[in-house]
C-alpha cells in the first residue's frame, strides 16, 4: 500500500503572479552540498524543489548543515544507504504526503523513487524512474516499473486541479532529446520500445512542458556523460521533465532547463517551470 500522513498547512506563497517549481537530479545531496546548492536553492527563488537521487539517509547530511529555513522538507530515501531517493521542499508545506505507487514492481518503494505531494489547489508527483543501464535484470524492472507507473498516474489526468509529474524519468524520447540518436539506438533509455512508451504516456493526456513550450527542433539537454567532454561538446540527453495535466498545462508561463551553473553541481541540470496559477 501507498505510506500517507496529514501535516500541517500553511498559506500558500506566490513568486508575484506565478509559482515556480524546480525539479532537479542532484547526484547525491552530500556531494551537491560541497558543490555549493546552497546558493542555488535561494537563487531559483521557487516555491517547490523537487531532487531526484538525493542517496542520503537524514542522519548522514553534514554536521551543522540544515535545508533552507523558508522550506518544509521530506525526504523519502531508499532502503539501501547511499542510493536513490527523492525529496520535496515546499515553502508553502504539505497538505498530505505519500510514498510508492502500490505496485507489485514497487514493493513498499524500497528504492525511494515516488513522492506525492499535495498542496494548496495543486499536486506533484516526483518521481526518480530506475535506470536500465547496468544489466538486463535493471532493464526488465525498469519496463516492468513503467507498465505500473503509467497505470499509476492515469487517475491523475481527470483532475480539475494542477498536477505536475516530475523527475529523472531516464528516457529521451525524440531524437531532439539526444545528441546522438543514430548511436544510441541501441542503448537503454533512448530504445525504440521506451520512446514508443514514451509517446503512448504524452497520448494518455500528459504534456511535455518543456517541448511544449520551446516547439519542436529546439536541442537543449538536461544530462551529460562524465566521460568524453560531454559536457564540453554539449553531447547530453534530455531524460528530466515536467509532466503536466490539463489544467496545469493551461497555465504554462516559462519553461527553462538551466545548464549554465546548474552542472557544476551535477551532471544534470535543474529544470525550472513557471505556473500562472
Amino acid at each position: 500500500h501507498r505510506n500517507r500522513k496529514t501535516l500541517n498547512t500553511y498559506p500558500l506563497s506566490t513568486n508575484g503572479r506565478f509559482m515556480r517549481f524546480v525539479s532537479w537530479n542532484v547526484n547525491g545531496i552530500r556531494a551537491a552540498i560541497r558543490k555549493g546548492i546552497d546558493a542555488y536553492f535561494e537563487n531559483f527563488d521557487a516555491d517547490i524543489i523537487m531532487l531526484q537521487e538525493v542517496r542520503a539517509l537524514p542522519e548522514q547530511l553534514p554536521k551543522g548543515w540544515s535545508w533552507p529555513e523558508e522550506y518544509q522538507v521530506h525526504l523519502h530515501c531508499a532502503e539501501k544507504k547511499g542510493y536513490s531517493g527523492v525529496a520535496t521542499l515546499s515553502r508553502s508545506g504539505f497538505e498530505s504526503i505519500e510514498t510508492g505507487m502500490g505496485g507489485v514492481q514497487d514493493k513498499g518503494d524500497t528504492e525511494g523513487r515516488i513522492l506525492v505531494t499535495e498542496h494548496q489547489g495543486f499536486t506533484c508527483i516526483n518521481t526518480y524512474l530506475p535506470s536500465g543501464s547496468n544489466k538486463q535484470e535493471r532493464q526488465d524492472f525498469k519496463e516492468a516499473w513503467m507498465d505500473e507507473w503509467r497505470e499509476f498516474l492515469t487517475p491523475y489526468l481527470s483532475s480539475k486541479q494542477p498536477v505536475l509529474v516530475c523527475g529523472d524519468l531516464n528516457i529521451a524520447h525524440t531524437e531532439d532529446d539526444i545528441w546522438n540518436p543514430k548511436g544510441n539506438a541501441k542503448s537503454s533509455g533512448f530504445l525504440p520500445h521506451e520512446r514508443e512508451w514514451f509517446t503512448n504516456l504524452l497520448a494518455d493526456g500528459w504534456t511535455d512542458a518543456f517541448r511544449e513550450h520551446v516547439g519542436e527542433g529546439e536541442q537543449i539537454y538536461s544530462w551529460w556523460s562524465n566521460r568524453g567532454q560531454a559536457r564540453a561538446l554539449n553531447r547530453g540527453w534530455r531524460i528530466d521533465y515536467f509532466l503536466l495535466n490539463e489544467a496545469a498545462a493551461a497555465c504554462i508561463e516559462d519553461v527553462r532547463i538551466e545548464r549554465q551553473g546548474g552542472i557544476d553541481v551535477s551532471d544534470h541540470a535543474p529544470v525550472i517551470l513557471d505556473l500562472n496559477l
